[in-house]
């Protein structure tokens, strides 16, 4: 384990957010020691969240998907990326229109909220995780963002994971829509600390008790860095111990995984 001198402890954490993909599961398996860290956090009474860039998923889809995994998280205690696009939407406009690239993650997410779904005259394109990016459909969005809708992306992730290696993500899809429109998206997703602000209301957490638990620097631990949250770094996902050094900031706390966490807590 290494740690930053000076940090606040594990033992100081009142609440606890913590990315799903890489701490708590790897392909649908849950990693050595995610069980019984949630069990603990249930145990001490903590508040605790579980988030993901992924919109592609309700809460009760996720929860589902973790169960299968051997984790029972339930869906209140899961924020999506999606669920804070809609929330962050609905601040701004609220009763919206809004077109909509995405799956029942995003769509149930900006319904919920109160958006009508059109692609007639919206005042936003949307942009989500989807496994069917449909060329008309980016043709749509592109040609609405240039008549004046805003440009909205739930992630920045280039890249997600299928059994056949890598596949075209959101901010591959976002960054070919720029480059035709010359308009960036505003994105909510991690490292938007902002996806952290929300989910942090949810919960009642103020930033010096909370931590972030994450497996990427780029995402992850910059976004609870600039939210003031304590971040613990897990080698069990993306980013391994070699590749730290590149970065001009640190986590709190590196551990192997979750598993070094429990008897912290």
């Amino acid at each position: 384990m290494v740690a930053v001198e000076g940090a606040r402890t594990p033992a100081d954490i009142e609440c606890w957010l913590t990315d799903m993909d890489g701490v708590l599961v790897h392909e649908n398996h849950a990693i050595t020691g995610a069980a019984e860290l949630i069990q603990r956090w249930v145990d001490t009474s903590k508040r605790f969240l579980v988030l993901t860039n992924n919109s592609i998923f309700t809460p009760r889809d996720l929860a589902a998907r973790l169960r299968s995994s051997g984790l029972e998280v339930p869906e209140e205690n899961i924020w999506t990326s999606a669920l804070a696009t809609a929330q962050f939407l609905k601040a701004q406009m609220p009763g919206g229109r809004a077109f909509v690239i995405g799956e029942a993650g995003l769509t149930t997410a900006l319904h919920e909220s109160g958006f009508i779904l059109t692609d007639q005259d919206p005042d936003y394109v949307v942009l989500g995780e989807t496994r069917t990016y449909s060329f008309e459909a980016i043709t749509k969005a592109i040609r609405l963002i240039l008549e004046g809708a805003r440009f909205i992306s739930t992630n920045p992730d280039p890249t997600g994971p299928s059994k056949e290696g890598p596949m075209p993500a959101t901010g591959a899809i976002a960054a070919l829509i720029s480059k035709a429109t010359n308009r960036e998206p505003y994105t909510i997703g991690k490292p938007n600390p902002m996806m952290f602000r929300s989910a942090m209301n949810q919960i009642e957490a103020h930033s010096e008790t909370t931590a972030m638990i994450g497996d990427r620097m780029d995402t992850d631990i910059i976004a609870g860095m600039e939210a003031g949250l304590h971040t613990v770094l897990v080698l069990s996902g993306i980013t391994q111990q070699e590749h730290i050094s590149r970065f001009p900031f640190r986590p709190n706390q590196t551990l192997n995984s979750v598993a070094d966490l429990i008897p912290q807590i």
